[in-house]
């Protein structure tokens, strides 16, 4: 394919297995153009705005497109009655100081004027008013000044900022707008009736400044009260936000998507590809940001070829290669095997730029710390790193609102070549459309395209043997799968000697039950071979068979589950056999999903579920290279965690891996492996509709805080003088209680984030608490999340 250099793999598409041998297939041409995005990334901002949309860096589990932090706690505030009364009394006060004011009856009140002004302008003594044209004015102005002090002194003291906060501008916007446009409207008739001293406080500043001449003409006069209309209504504009009210009303604010910083003038947007032109490549850079206005490229697009340049880095000819197709198919170079450029349908939020899907919403509740409420939640692979358990009963959301969006979300970012997805789940379950998957495996289904590889696709008989016997006998708690894998391993080593490849489900049944002519065929093959060693493995084997605590009988059962007529085309090793083997997924950014016969064949499923959990842990930890993050999504991982896989989920943080596990209950993994299974994980779920058993497991994993509390004791008041005696009577017949005094006692105390109850009885439908660590450490307190909110 059209990779440059960045994938060199063999064919893996849809309808394609990755085998182990034969030439790759030839690749389809690239399109000449990408298409219009099918999904845009948020909302309806295009990819140029998506780009533009600040990501800060916050705590794990942050939904960092375009967030914005939360204004700081603000303490405890008066209740709204007593604001009301205090609004109330700032008006009354105001209304009487002012009364006072205009009738004379405050001494000294012109003191101040009279000192800043010529004497002959007032009448002598301290009461005397003004005895000119001169003193009238003045006195008029000076009146109007200490007016808007006295409504600012009011305002101030009445708190009248904090009720306008919390029932005006709290409502809506549509609710400010319509209450500021009538406070407007009241100000105007006030001042226009004269009963607020503004206009003529103005016609004698502007006459005194400019000269009373100027309202010989009409026109000037007009336009000074144009001015003061105006001026009255700037504030109340200011305050109702008219003009983004207005905005919105015609249509021009609807899907305002979050500002971006401002950007020196000379620095590249991020459209414009800063990290090629910095390189000197400038013609790429050109190709790619018209692409991207044009809108013929999406955000798979852009992640991409993002991840292709940096894989470039060192590698000059990669770099070339990679220049000479993006000059030449624009946006639809360094394409994914598959050819594929986007899913077919997304059903959550994905930003590409982070890897993040987002989940929901941070709940409005006091678990939550203040600054996470109402933020999104979101998940990625420095989180998927640490594995995530989840726990809930059937219809509680795990499969719609976690799997299918985490599975979607690495299915994004195997098209870019970040990642590569390994979905395991029941037929007919919904991990997403054919179409989003380079390899579908239907097991029992006889139209499947693909098999599945029992040996992981392995040439090391103990190595197959160890994993094999980890998936039929791992959850046998009184059969240790060493000596399993033992067994297993001194007949598959001798039968490869011989045939050169494993044996099918059939033949390895025979064996395992001690079938003579199976093993006397396979003697005999081995002495005319001259495999001495393999031979001594087979006879170890005859030996050792019907011993005591022999695993072969559990081992032949369990095969024999597996050796059915409806999984007969399956599990083939011979020339016929297509195969398919999770070993693909250590190079390869595939899409795999593996479809278990649940209904038909349910202990079939749940040992292809362990085994498939042990190869993945086995593989994983095994690869060479690990820069291509791989995830295994298991859907049910009922009787499939054994101890071994716990060691392995434990491994694959340190290997750039992760698993994603679902259960109805804990108590669907052997007890003994409870604590070991939610210590080996980073990352913990609990849906609604859990049971108590399970909250208390989940309250011990998440520890406890310390809080402060709060007890209010309240005494008796016993008084000793005859009035008061009397009035504490009086109040007690009027209230009805004893007179009484509040002691308050504030203690720190620890106490579980979470108590099991808490979990069990007060989680809402469609809500979860989730607990997050990051590769690196970094946690997460559990939150309680609105899911898809």
């Amino acid at each position: 394919m059209d990779t440059e250099g960045t994938y060199d793999a063999r064919g893996t598409g849809a309808h394609r297995a990755a085998h182990r041998a034969g030439p790759p297939p030839a690749a389809p041409p690239p399109p000449a153009h990408a298409p219009r995005p099918r999904h845009p990334p948020a909302g309806e901002a295009g990819v140029e705005q998506w780009l533009r949309t600040p990501r800060p860096m916050r705590e794990p589990g942050v939904w960092r497109y375009g967030h914005t932090p939360r204004p700081p706690e603000e303490p405890d505030g008066v209740s709204d009655r007593s604001l009301l009364v205090g609004v109330l009394i700032s008006v009354l006060s105001g209304l009487l100081l002012w009364s006072l004011w205009r009738n004379g009856y405050i001494p000294y009140r012109l003191v101040p004027l009279k000192l800043f002004t010529p004497g002959d302008w007032w009448y002598a003594g301290t009461f005397g008013g003004p005895r000119t044209i001169e003193g009238a004015d003045a006195l008029t102005v000076y009146e109007a000044v200490l007016f808007g002090l006295l409504v600012y002194g009011c305002g101030r003291l009445g708190n009248w900022t904090e009720i306008f906060r919390r029932h005006v501008a709290g409502r809506g916007r549509l609710f400010l707008g319509l209450a500021t446009a009538a406070g407007a409207a009241l100000a105007e008739l006030l001042v226009w009736k004269d009963a607020v001293p503004v206009v003529r406080p103005v016609l004698i500043l502007v006459a005194s400044v400019a000269g009373g001449e100027i309202y010989q003409s009409q026109t000037v006069v007009n336009v000074i009260y144009a001015l003061i209309t105006l001026g009255v209504l700037w504030p109340f504009a200011r305050l109702g936000h008219w003009r983004r009210l207005l905005a919105d009303r015609l249509g021009k604010g609807a899907a305002t998507p979050p500002r971006a910083p401002a950007e020196a003038p000379d620095a590249p947007a991020p459209e414009q590809w800063p990290e090629l032109r910095a390189a000197g490549r400038t013609d790429a850079a050109d190709a790619l940001t018209a692409e991207v206005r044009t809108g013929r490229m999406n955000d798979v697009d852009v992640a991409r070829l993002r991840h292709a340049w940096d894989v470039g880095q060192g590698h000059p000819e990669r770099l070339a290669a990679l220049d000479e197709a993006v000059l030449r198919t624009g946006g639809a170079a360094a394409l994914h095997p598959s050819g594929a450029r986007d899913l077919p349908r997304r059903t959550a939020r994905h930003d590409l730029l982070t890897g993040q899907v987002r989940l929901g919403r941070c709940a409005e509740d006091p678990h939550n710390p203040y600054a996470r409420r109402g933020s999104g939640v979101a998940l990625e692979p420095a989180l998927l790193g640490t594995s995530l358990l989840a726990v809930g009963p059937p219809g509680a959301g795990k499969s719609a609102r976690l799997v299918r969006p985490v599975v979607e979300s690495l299915a994004l970012q195997a098209l870019a070549g970040r990642a590569a997805v390994l979905a395991v789940g029941g037929a007919g379950g919904d991990l997403g459309p054919d179409d989003a998957f380079d390899v579908v495996v239907r097991i029992g289904d006889p139209a499947s395209v693909h098999d599945f590889d029992l040996y992981g696709g392995t040439t090391d008989p103990d190595e197959a043997a160890s994993v094999l016997a980890e998936g039929l006998v791992g959850d046998v708690a009184h059969l240790d799968s060493r000596r399993a894998a033992t067994v297993l391993a001194q007949l598959l080593g001798p039968y490869r000697a011989v045939h050169g490849r494993f044996p099918g489900v059939p033949a390895l049944r025979e064996l395992l039950d001690g079938d003579l002519a199976a093993t006397d065929a396979l003697r005999e093959s081995l002495a005319a071979g001259g495999h001495q060693a393999m031979l001594r493995e087979l006879e170890a084997r005859t030996r050792q068979k019907n011993g005591t605590g022999d695993p072969g009988p559990v081992l032949a059962d369990r095969i024999a589950l597996l050796d059915r007529p409806a999984f007969a085309p399956f599990f083939s090793t011979g020339l016929e056999a297509r195969p398919f083997s999770l070993r693909s997924l250590e190079h390869l950014p595939l899409r795999v999903r593996i479809d278990l016969p649940e209904r038909a064949h349910a202990e079939a499923s749940r040992l292809l579920a362990r085994l498939v959990l042990a190869q993945f842990t086995a593989i994983a930890a095994a690869r060479a290279d690990r820069s291509l993050f791989v995830c295994l999504v298991l859907d049910d991982a009922t009787h499939t965690v054994t101890a071994e896989t716990v060691r392995g989920i434990r491994r694959l943080r340190s290997v750039n891996a992760g698993a994603v596990l679902t259960l109805r209950t804990v108590d669907d993994v052997p007890e003994g492996l409870h604590t070991a299974l939610l210590g080996a994980v980073g990352c913990c779920m609990a849906f609604s509709g859990v049971t108590t058993w399970d909250g208390k497991r989940f309250a011990e994993v998440w520890g406890k805080e310390w809080v402060e509390t709060r007890e209010v004791a309240q005494h008796a008041v016993f008084a000793d003088q005859p009035f008061t005696r009397a009035l504490h009577g009086l109040r007690k017949l009027v209230t009805g209680k004893a007179v009484t005094r509040d002691a308050v006692t504030v203690r720190r105390v620890e106490r579980e984030r979470w108590s099991a109850s808490e979990l069990a009885y007060q989680l809402p439908a469609g809500h979860a608490v989730l607990s997050l660590t990051t590769v690196e450490g970094e946690h997460a307190p559990p939150l309680l999340v609105e899911l898809s909110g």
